[in-house]
C-alpha cells in the first residue's frame, strides 16, 4: 500500500484520533505492540518510512481496544477494512493484542 502526502497526513488524523478515543498512554501501546517510542511516533505520523506492518498492526489495536470498551471508533477513509484487506494479501500482517492496564 503505497500512500501519496495527503493520505498519510488524513491516515495519521484517524490514527490520531483512535489513539484519542483508545485512553491509552503511549507507554501502554508501546509495551503491547512492542514498540519503541520512535516506532510509535513514526507509525502514529504515517510517515514515508512507517513499516507498513505496524501501521496495521497499530490501527487494529486502536481499534479493537475502543470496540472492547464498548465505544464507536473513528471513521477511517484511508486505512478501511478494504484497505486492510488488499494489504494483508501482500503482507504478513499480525492478528491485534489485546490491551492491558499496567500500573
Amino acid at each position: 500500500m503505497s500512500l501519496n502526502g495527503a493520505d498519510r497526513a488524513q491516515a495519521s488524523q484517524e490514527l490520531m484520533a483512535s489513539y484519542n478515543l483508545a485512553g491509552l498512554s503511549r507507554d501502554e501501546i508501546q509495551h503491547d505492540l512492542g514498540f519503541t517510542p520512535h516506532q510509535l511516533e513514526r507509525e502514529l505520523a504515517v510517515r514515508p518510512t512507517s513499516d507498513p506492518v505496524q501501521m496495521w498492526l497499530l490501527r487494529d489495536y486502536l481499534d479493537r481496544t475502543i470496540r472492547e470498551r464498548g465505544r464507536k471508533p473513528a471513521a477511517y477513509t484511508v486505512l478501511t477494512d478494504t484497505a486492510r484487506a488488499a494489504a494483508a494479501q501482500g503482507l504478513r500482517l499480525r492478528p491485534a493484542p489485546v490491551a492491558t492496564r499496567r500500573g
